[in-house]
C-alpha cells in the first residue's frame, strides 16, 4: 500500500480541485468589497482604550495592520511603513483622519486587544468560509476531522525591558485544525506553568464529537484524556518517559512475533512505502486491541487500543529508524495511521510557515499579548494564502505572500472570489459546461 487518506481534509481537497479544473473568474470582484468584509469583522473586536483618548479608531489600526501582514511586513515598522507608504489608496475605505499611527502606537494597542475576541472573531470567518467552500465544490465532510495540539517557543522574545538580561522565551499553545488548516487557539503560556494546564481549559470548552486529537508525550495525561472524551472526541496519544510504566508496557507488547502475527493476519496491520529526494521511507503501522491485561486500563478512558509505529528511511549511504508508541479509543488502523501522519502538520503546515514566511522567531516582542495578536492576524494571513495561491498558480506560499506585495488590489479580488460560495460555484459550473 502506497497511499492513506481516511481524515477529512477538506483543504487539501479545495486546492487540488481548483488546480485540477483550472478555476479562473470570468469577473473578477472590486478589491473595496473585499476591504469591506474585512472591515464589518475587525468591527467586531472589543476596545478596551478610553474613548476620549482614542486617536485612531481600532478597526484601522486592525485593518492597515491585516493589509500589511497580507503583504509581507512582519514587523510593527514594516506595518506602519506600508500604512504611510499606501495612505491614498486606504483612503478610499478608512477615514484616516489622524494619518498613519507610528509603530510603537500599533504595537501598544495590539498589547490592549482582547486575544479572545479578535482569534474569535477571525476564526468564525474562516469556519463560515470554509462551510461555504464544502458545499460549492461538493467536498468530503463525512470523515472525521483532526484536532492537533501543540506548542511553540518563539525564540527571539527572551529579554526584560531597559536590560540585556535573559528570561524565558514566550510559548504559546496551539490548537490546530490540521483538516481546514485553520490555527482554532493560540494561548500564551504563563511562565510559571507549561502547555498541560492551557491544554485541558482550552479542550474543556470545544465540542470535539467527530474530530481524533492527537498530541505528544506531554500531553499523554489522563486527565486530558478524560477532557477529550467527555466531550465526544477520540484521541491518539504519544508514549514516552513521562508515562515510563506504560511505556515500558506497551513497547513490551510488540515483541517481533507478535508484530509478525499483526501482520501474517493483516486485519490491524497498514504500511506505506515513499520515494522522496533520493530517500525511499517505509512506514510499518500494528495496532493491537488487546488491552485487558494493561493493569492501569480503567484510568485511560475510553482506552481500546495500543499502537507501534516503526519508520525506516534508506538511501544510499545509509539507513535509519525509528519506533514510536501510542494509545487511542480508535480500531481502525488505517485511520489511526492518517491520523498520526497528520499530527506532524502543525509542524510543518503551520509552525514552520510562521518561522520562514512570518519571521516570528526574528520577531523581538517582548509584550506577550501584542505578540500573541500580531500572531494571529499571521495565521489569517496564512490560511488566506491557502486559499489564495490554486487560484493564483502559485507555486508555494512564499510566492503567494510576494504576489500580495507585488500587487495587492488584484490579490484582493481573488480573495474575495475564493471567499465567496456563489462565485466559485459559477465558476466550476463554467468549467464542466465547457
Amino acid at each position: 500500500m502506497t497511499d492513506v487518506a481516511k481524515v477529512c481534509k477538506p483543504i487539501l481537497e479545495y486546492q487540488e480541485t481548483i488546480k485540477s479544473y483550472g478555476l479562473k473568474f470570468e469577473k473578477v470582484l472590486p478589491t473595496k468589497k473585499t476591504i469591506q468584509r474585512f472591515i464589518r469583522i475587525f468591527k467586531k473586536i472589543d476596545d478596551s482604550r478610553i474613548e476620549t483618548m482614542i486617536d485612531y479608531p481600532l478597526v484601522e489600526i486592525l485593518v492597515i495592520s491585516f493589509l500589511a501582514i497580507l503583504g509581507g511586513a512582519v514587523r510593527w515598522t514594516e506595518i506602519s511603513l506600508f500604512g504611510n507608504e499606501n495612505i491614498k489608496w486606504l483612503k478610499k475605505f478608512l477615514p484616516l483622519e489622524n494619518g498613519i499611527p507610528s509603530h510603537d502606537t500599533f504595537s501598544r494597542v495590539f498589547s490592549l486587544i482582547s486575544s479572545a475576541s479578535l482569534e474569535k472573531a477571525i476564526v468564525t470567518l474562516l469556519c463560515e468560509n470554509m462551510d461555504n467552500l464544502k458545499k460549492a465544490l461538493e467536498l468530503d465532510i463525512n470523515s472525521k476531522k483532526q484536532i492537533c495540539v501543540d506548542g511553540k517557543e518563539q525564540k527571539g522574545t527572551g529579554r526584560n525591558y531597559g536590560t540585556d538580561s535573559e528570561v524565558r522565551n514566550l510559548q504559546t499553545l496551539h490548537i490546530y485544525d490540521a483538516s481546514n488548516g485553520i490555527c482554532l487557539f493560540s494561548k500564551p503560556i504563563d511562565s510559571k506553568t507549561n502547555e498541560i494546564p492551557v491544554a485541558q481549559e482550552v479542550l474543556k470548552t470545544m465540542n470535539l464529537k467527530d474530530s481524533i486529537v492527537t498530541f505528544d508525550a506531554l500531553h499523554t495525561q489522563k486527565e486530558t484524556i478524560r477532557i477529550v472524551t467527555s466531550n465526544k472526541g477520540n484521541y491518539i496519544a504519544a508514549l514516552k518517559g513521562n508515562q515510563q510504566l506504560c511505556f515500558n508496557e506497551v513497547s513490551e507488547l510488540f515483541t517481533e512475533e507478535y508484530k509478525e502475527e499483526i501482520k501474517s493476519k493483516g486485519m490491524n496491520y497498514f504500511s506505506t512505502t515513499e520515494k522522496a529526494r533520493g530517500n525511499v521511507e517505509t512506514r510499518d503501522f500494528y495496532l493491537s486491541t488487546s488491552t485487558d491485561w494493561f493493569q492501569d486500563k480503567e484510568k485511560w478512558s475510553n482506552l481500546k487500543a495500543f499502537i507501534c509505529y516503526e519508520k525506516k528511511c534508506k538511501s544510499a549511504k545509509k539507513e535509519t529508524s525509528e519506533v514510536r508508541y501510542y494509545i487511542t479509543n480508535l480500531n481502525d488502523i488505517e485511520l489511526c495511521a492518517d491520523a498520526i501522519r497528520g499530527h506532524w502538520s502543525v509542524e510543518n503546515k503551520l509552525h514552520w510557515f510562521l518561522d520562514v514566511v512570518f519571521l516570528e522567531d526574528d520577531n523581538t516582542t517582548m509584550n506577550k499579548y501584542a505578540f500573541n495578536n500580531l500572531s494571529i492576524m499571521k495565521k489569517l494571513a496564512l490560511t488566506l494564502y491557502k486559499l489564495t495561491k490554486p487560484l493564483t498558480g502559485k507555486s508555494s506560499i512564499s510566492h503567494t505572500k510576494l504576489s500580495y506585495m507585488w500587487n495587492m488590489e488584484r490579490n484582493l479580488a481573488i480573495l474575495l472570489n475564493a471567499l465567496d460560495e456563489d462565485a466559485l460555484r459559477k465558476s466550476l459550473n463554467n468549467v464542466l459546461k465547457s
